[in-house]
């Protein structure tokens, strides 16, 4: 028997007819798997040919979207733990930066005073007081912000109450000078300023 010549794909061996003994008929026996489909059994675990892949059951598809919902959850959880162990690290380096800066200012805070007191005096002048305002242009731009001005209201959580003066035209506590300036960095109070304030009479019993 001829082979087709017209046919597309890879030419497969004649079948070969066996046959059963007198009087049967010859069989015709299937022809042998090529390497490559051996191959390609072996490496897929399935035949070669054109076989589908069996449908999933119900319970299967519900077992693997229950699984998938489940990895899902667990890096959703990661990810909100990696989030806030971020967050955490970024404020503690802030929180250490601000003590480093703050200490230094508190150490400088002396140094400010005798300015304040050489300023009063007039020894502050030509290139004295450049360097002078330098620095405190650059104290400025660590943070460091004075506290204590006359005409202020009073606030016992910045002030320090030297004396109180009582005056009956004043509706409210206010700084009528400051004796010492004090100095903050951010929300955190490096010295509060002492001030004399003045004031209404205290009301006696």
């Amino acid at each position: 028997m001829n082979r087709p010549t017209n046919v597309r794909g890879p030419a497969q061996p004649p079948l070969a007819l066996v046959g059963h003994g007198p009087g049967e008929s010859p069989a015709a026996v299937p022809p042998r798997a090529t390497p490559a489909q051996e191959d390609s059994e072996q490496r897929t675990g399935r035949p070669s040919g054109d076989g589908q892949v069996p449908a999933r059951s119900a319970p299967q598809e519900a077992a693997l979207h229950a699984e998938l919902r489940e990895r899902t959850a667990d890096l959703q959880r990661l990810k909100a733990e990696y989030d806030n162990y971020r967050k955490r690290v970024h404020r503690d380096r802030l929180a250490v930066g601000e003590i480093a800066v703050a200490n230094v200012l508190s150490r400088l805070l002396p140094v400010l005073d005798s300015l304040a007191e050489a300023k009063e005096q007039g020894e502050v002048t030509g290139g004295f007081q450049r360097i002078a305002e330098a620095l405190h242009d650059e104290l400025g731009a660590l943070g460091l912000q004075p506290l204590g001005t006359v005409g202020a209201p009073f606030d016992p959580l910045i002030h320090e109450a030297i004396t109180y003066i009582p005056d009956d035209q004043l509706e409210h506590a206010t700084c009528t000078a400051v004796l010492r300036q004090g100095y903050r960095v951010g929300d955190r109070l490096l010295r509060a300023a002492q001030v004399i304030v003045a004031g209404e009479p205290p009301v006696g019993p």
